[in-house]
C-alpha cells in the first residue's frame, strides 16, 4: 500500500520578516505589502494572534483576503498587513523573566503601532484584528487608545471568568509554587509529528495547512528534537486576579466600530464550565458601543484555520463598508 501525500500549501501572497527592537526585547512580524501603500481608506491592517500561536498562522486569512480583493477588481497596492508574534512567541524573543503579565502586551502593541522603522505612527488609525488572547489585547487597547483604531474585530476574544478579592491568597500561592518549579515543552520527533499535534488540536485543520504551519510553529534544537516556538513560562498562572469591571471600563471607552466573531461549535464551557456562563459574556458584550456579530457555521475557536474563506469575506465587508 502505497502512501498518498498531501499536496503542500503554496501561499498566494508571500510575507517578508522583520526584526525589530522593541522594550528591551527583539520582537518579530511578518508583513505582506508596504507601509508607503497605506491610505486612509487601506490602512495598515494589524493580525495579533492567540496563547500558543504566531503570526504565520494568519496566512490561511491573508490569501483568502487577496482573493476578495482580486474578485473585487480594486484598484491601488495591496493592502498592507502586519502579524507580530507576542513576546515569547513565534520568533520573537521571550523575556527574561519566569512568568509573563498581560499588560505588557499593551505596551509592545502600542510600541509597534509608533515603531519607527516601520513608519506607520504617521499615517493615521489603523485596522485591528485580534485571536483568543489576542482579541482580549485588542479590545483592551481599543478601550485605552481609541484615537488609533479605525475598525476592531474580535475573534473570541471571551476574557475570563469574573474573579473575586477572596481568591487573591490561593491564587498568589500558586503562582509561587509554578514559577519555583522548571517546567518545559513536549519535544517532537519532527515536524510531521509537530502538524499531527496541530490536527489533533484541531481536526478541522486541513493537512496541507497543518504541515505548512508546522514549520513556523516549532523550530529544531536538535537531531530529531522540535521544540514549539513559545517560552515555557507562559503556562505560568497570572498572579493578578481578572477583574471585569476594568476590562468592562475599557470596553466602554472603544470607540471604534466592532465586528465580534464566534464560531458556531466553539463552547465556553469545556473551558470554564459553571464559572463563566454566557449569558455572563452576553452582558459584558453588551456594553460594546458600536458592535456588529457574525457566527460561523462548522468551524471551532480556530476561526482563521477552519474557515479562514468565510471569515475573509465577512472581514473584507466590515473593513471596507463606508463609516
Amino acid at each position: 500500500m502505497t502512501d498518498v501525500k498531501t499536496a503542500a500549501y503554496q501561499p498566494l501572497r508571500d510575507s517578508r520578516s522583520l526584526f525589530l527592537p522593541l522594550r528591551q526585547q527583539r520582537y518579530h512580524l511578518r508583513m505582506w505589502g508596504r507601509p508607503e501603500d497605506v491610505t486612509p481608506e487601506r490602512p495598515a491592517l494589524w493580525l495579533m494572534h492567540g496563547w500558543m500561536d504566531c503570526g504565520a498562522s494568519y496566512q490561511f486569512l491573508v490569501d483568502e483576503l487577496e482573493r476578495l480583493d482580486g474578485k473585487d477588481g480594486e484598484e491601488g497596492p495591496q493592502r498592507c498587513i502586519l502579524a507580530p508574534d507576542w513576546r515569547g512567541f513565534g520568533l520573537s524573543e521571550g523575556a527574561a523573566v519566569d512568568s509573563y503579565w498581560f499588560a505588557d502586551y499593551l505596551g509592545d502593541l502600542d510600541a509597534l503601532l509608533r515603531h519607527p522603522e516601520l513608519g506607520l505612527a504617521d499615517r493615521g488609525p489603523v485596522d485591528l484584528v485580534g485571536h483568543s488572547m489576542g482579541g482580549n489585547v485588542v479590545m483592551l487597547y481599543a478601550g485605552v487608545r481609541p484615537q488609533r483604531i479605525r475598525r476592531l474585530v474580535n475573534l473570541e476574544g471571551f476574557g475570563l471568568p469574573r474573579s473575586h478579592p477572596e481568591q487573591a491568597p490561593q491564587r498568589y500561592a500558586q503562582w509561587l509554587d509554578e514559577i519555583a518549579r522548571p517546567t518545559s515543552l513536549k519535544p517532537y520527533p519532527d515536524l510531521a509529528a509537530v502538524a499531527d499535534r496541530l490536527r489533533r488540536n484541531n481536526p478541522r485543520l486541513r493537512p496541507d495547512r497543518a504541515d505548512w504551519l508546522a514549520a513556523h510553529w516549532a523550530h529544531q534544537t536538535g537531531p530529531g528534537q522540535w521544540q514549539l516556538l513559545g517560552d515555557p513560562a507562559h503556562k505560568h498562572v497570572n498572579p493578578m486576579l481578572y477583574r471585569v469591571d476594568e476590562v468592562l471600563a475599557c470596553w466602554r471607552a472603544i470607540a471604534a466600530p466592532v465586528l465580534w466573531v464566534e464560531g458556531a461549535d466553539t463552547d465556553i464551557s469545556k473551558w470554564w464550565g459553571h464559572r463563566y456562563p454566557r449569558e455572563d459574556f452576553e452582558s459584558r458584550l453588551a456594553v460594546v458601543p458600536r458592535l456588529q456579530r457574525e457566527r460561523l457555521a462548522e468551524c471551532g475557536h480556530m476561526l482563521h484555520h477552519d474557515q479562514p474563506e468565510v471569515l475573509a469575506r465577512h472581514l473584507h465587508r466590515f473593513l471596507t463598508q463606508p463609516d
